[in-house]
């Protein structure tokens, strides 16, 4: 039952009973109800800018923005082995073919340089996921820079060296023991601990070990120079004149299948690992030489490895280890 409402008479010295006329409770009535209506809206409205309720569509999306950051991980991951295989080849064109063709090596900053354009990734602002996927995407255009780099560069190798068949056939290029027949790369190229006097000095070759009678290649075309033991420490050796300014030098051999005069090619047999001179155990010590001057023959194991076999043989030449000569 409703309240009955009475106002005070004045004139009349009276309480009156106050009459509320149908058609404002119909009023009010209505004004209630709008206003519940829409604080209801404005509620449901808040509530659905709110992390506490998602709608079907929401988790939709949610899931999508996961799959979208895991593909991006997973983007990220390829990247960067392609890119590890990209400083790979990019360290064999400007240390090994640029060098060999007498060409400027290409600095970093030219092949990382990435894609022109100051506002290139302004329209992937604004966005929850905008700093991943833009990292993605420069990232991707340093690494197609590098690609047309490379490319061109490739090119003009090929260019000089379709003119210089001689001249890349003489290149000391494969490695003269087999893989398949090492033991193990025993000592590269620089300072080492010689095994003899235990002090450190200048070891100019590269020692691979292998067994006594393992095959020794000549690693590039050439003319055998020397097949003799009277060079000081090197025991049976053998030397190679390919031309061009380039010599190899093979020593501690057990015995000879080349002979002073001989022209070789890339790939015979020259002679047999073994452990004359001053030898520490049956090895070959192998040296190339430039002009006159000894150089690290790390750099001319193109012709016959993979990538992957040059980088471990890399790592273990540059260890400071005990040479075996």
């Amino acid at each position: 039952m409703s309240k009955v409402k009475y106002y005070y008479d004045s004139e009349n010295l009276a309480y009156t009973k106050i009459k509320t006329r149908k058609r404002k409770k119909i009023g009010f009535f209505m004004l209630f109800a709008l206003a519940s209506a829409l604080f209801g809206l404005l509620s449901f409205v808040v509530l659905l800018n709110t992390p506490y309720f998602e709608t079907p569509k929401d988790k939709l999306q949610a899931r999508e923005i996961e799959n979208l950051k895991l593909n991006y991980s997973l983007l990220d991951k390829k990247m960067e082995q392609v890119n590890g295989v990209m400083e790979a080849i990019a360290e064999r064109d400007n240390n090994l073919y640029r060098v060999y063709f007498n060409k400027a090596v290409i600095p970093d900053s030219v092949r990382r340089a990435g894609l022109p354009g100051v506002d290139r990734y302004k329209l992937l602002e604004g966005y929850d996921n905008s700093q991943l996927v833009a990292n993605t995407t420069k990232r991707m255009d340093v690494l197609t820079k590098e690609l047309v780099v490379q490319s061109k560069s490739l090119d003009e190798i090929l260019k000089l060296a379709e003119a210089k068949s001689d001249f890349l056939a003489a290149i000391p290029a494969i490695q003269p023991v087999r893989n398949e027949n090492l033991k193990r790369m025993a000592s590269g190229f620089g300072y080492r601990t010689d095994p003899f006097t235990k002090v450190k000095k200048m070891h100019k070759g590269m020692d691979f070990t292998a067994q006594t009678g393992t095959p020794i290649y000549a690693t590039g075309d050439g003319v055998v120079t020397r097949a003799d033991n009277s060079a000081s420490g090197y025991g049976n050796h053998i030397v190679i004149r390919h031309g061009f300014g380039y010599e190899t030098l093979y020593a501690h051999l057990s015995k000879y299948k080349s002979r002073a005069g001989q022209r070789v090619k890339r790939g015979d047999v020259i002679g047999y690992v073994g452990s004359t001179g001053r030898s520490e155990a049956p090895h070959l010590h192998y040296e190339v030489h430039k002009d006159s001057k000894v150089v690290n023959p790390l750099n001319f194991y193109y012709g016959n490895i993979s990538a992957a076999e040059y980088v471990a043989i890399a790592h273990l030449a540059n260890q400071e280890n005990q040479s075996l000569d």
